[in-house]
Parts: structure tokens; sequence; C-alpha cells
């Protein structure tokens, strides 16, 4: 079995450490939502979410994601100012674990968005299995992990 080697800046091999390492701000996690539930794809479209993430923190955080290999970008073939991001596998993996997230506070928190929270949990799996397949249909880079 091939052992990784950890990065040089990671703070031990412990797996939530390198998830915590990975995706442990609030911004990192609001961003992966944007793509997967609402189809955000451009850092215009991050930029006027609802939580009104500051552009140096959206730039620092697209650049993270990207360096994890969590997202990828390419330039706008229409607009090559313009940098189009998408979910890899690796951040498409992330759907079941955001769902949790959300159930989870739902459960413990007055949170709002109660038809998603609803409809999770009546079909967790399907909402799951929708994200993937839009991003596999407009990506083409997302295989099917259930």
């Amino acid at each position: 079995m091939h052992k990784k080697s950890l990065p040089p800046n990671r703070r031990s091999g412990c797996p939530l450490n390198a998830s915590v390492e990975m995706l442990g701000d609030r911004w990192s996690l609001l961003i992966l939502r944007d793509m997967m539930l609402r189809g955000y794809e451009t850092f215009n479209e991050f930029l006027h979410s609802g939580e009104k993430i500051a552009t140096n923190i959206l730039s620092d955080r697209l650049r993270r994601l990207e360096s994890y290999g969590i997202i990828s970008s390419q330039q706008d073939p229409g607009d090559g100012r313009k940098m189009i991001y998408a979910l890899t596998d690796k951040g498409i993996d992330l759907a079941p674990v955001l769902a949790e997230m959300v159930l989870w506070a739902a459960r413990h928190e007055e949170t709002g968005n109660q038809p998603l929270v609803r409809q999770m949990r009546v079909a967790k799996d399907q909402l799951i299995a929708d994200v993937r397949q839009r991003w596999a249909e407009k990506h083409g880079n997302v295989t099917d992990h259930r």
C-alpha cells in the first residue's frame, strides 16, 4: 500500500485535521455550497452571494480550494478575463458531508431555508445524486460514487 506523505504545512496526519485544514473556514464551505446547490461558477456569482464575502477573502479561498484539488479553474472561452470554477471529483465527493452538516445544524439550531432541510430529510440521497448529475452534465468531470 502506498503511503501518502504529509503536505509541508500539515500539523498532523490525522484525517480530521486534514479536512479541517482544507475546509475549516466558513467561506470555503459556503463557496462549495454555492457551487453544488446554486450552480455558481464565476467570481462575480460568489461575490454576490448572501453572505457578502470580501473580494480578497474570496480570491484566497478560491486559490486554496484549487490548490487542494477540490475545485478547478479555466479561462472563460467567451471572455478571457474571467475564470470559470468547477468542482473536481474530490470536491463533488463533499456533497454528502455538506448535506450532513446542514441536517446537523437544522437539528440543533434555528436555521433558515427549511424547504432545503425538508428535502434533505426526505430524500438526501436523491438530492446528492442530482447535484452529481448536474455537475457531470455540465462539466463532464464527475463520476458517480454512490
